[in-house]
């Protein structure tokens, strides 16, 4: 597949002349933040890193999503940390949108271009820095990994989805397929960020509920999402925030392709004695 973009917010304040009403929602089930939304104003910076602020576009919220949190990071030139994770236990995904990301892992450089991705595990002691010319902005997905007696941490991954073959959904014509960057049967990986592909007129012919929560950053195109039981349109710089068992389905309606990132969390059993119950 060629042609892939990436769309990457840029900030600004719209005029004063601008309508209140826009498409943001926030309900018991899931949330739609629309690119709109994303202007100076609600920018944050972070504790070492320099040349640097953020969207947070999600964050862990009781009684909603609770396993992670999502921030799209955009750094000036010079700009980075080399303390960039403050978590011991946290985990690290990395999605290049535009520009050049730098990450430096036991010593060695791994330049991330648009569609570059890095899987960074627990206590790595990575660095990111930009080292390029322009600004870099690039998705940040965040979750506490979840250790199992038995199973090794998985290893740090440097990848691209230009590299990557979409594998197409079951009986579907190639018309929904997904960009996997990890094995789906590898039980070490607690979560799975992926691309979503749709292409024109493409759809989930059913309402997905299960446990997996969700966030998902359109990356390209437009499309009508069933959520709970609303349909809503979302396009190209648009984030959907799902709790479990939130009930999705999709419609691509073109005229291109629909494409977004996804978090989910996988591979684990349920918590029985709940997030807030004493060790």
């Amino acid at each position: 597949m060629t042609g892939r973009t990436y769309y990457a917010p840029q900030g600004g304040l719209p005029p004063q002349t601008r309508l209140h009403t826009g498409r943001a929602v926030f309900t018991e089930a899931y949330a739609v933040i629309p690119k709109g939304v994303m202007s100076d104003i609600v920018t944050s910076c972070l504790p070492f890193w320099e040349g640097t602020r953020l969207w947070v576009l999600s964050r862990p919220l009781s009684g909603f999503a609770e396993t992670f949190s999502q921030y799209v990071m955009e750094v000036a030139p010079a700009g980075g940390s080399d303390r960039p994770e403050p978590e011991a236990d946290a985990e690290a995904v990395l999605f290049v949108v535009e520009g050049e990301l730098t990450v430096t892992l036991d010593g060695e450089k791994h330049l991330l271009t648009p569609g570059g991705y890095a899987y960074l595990p627990p206590a790595s002691g990575w660095t990111a820095r930009n080292e390029g010319t322009g600004t870099v902005r690039f998705h940040w997905i965040r979750k506490a990994y979840e250790f199992v007696e038995g199973l090794d941490v998985p290893e740090a991954l440097f990848l691209n989805e230009a590299d990557i073959a979409p594998v197409p959904m079951p009986d579907t014509n190639g018309a929904w397929a997904t960009t996997r960057f990890v094995d789906p049967d590898d039980l070490r990986h607690d979560m799975h960020v992926t691309v979503v592909t749709f292409q024109p007129g493409g759809l989930i012919p059913f309402e997905e509920t299960h446990v997996m929560e969700h966030g998902l950053y359109v990356l390209e195109g437009k499309a009508v999402y069933k959520l709970n039981r609303d349909w809503v349109e979302v396009e190209a710089g648009d984030y959907m925030w799902l709790r479990a068992f939130c009930p999705q389905a999709c419609y691509a309606g073109g005229p291109g392709l629909f494409r977004y990132l996804l978090y989910k969390d996988v591979n684990r059993h349920a918590d029985l004695r709940g997030p807030f119950a004493r060790r």
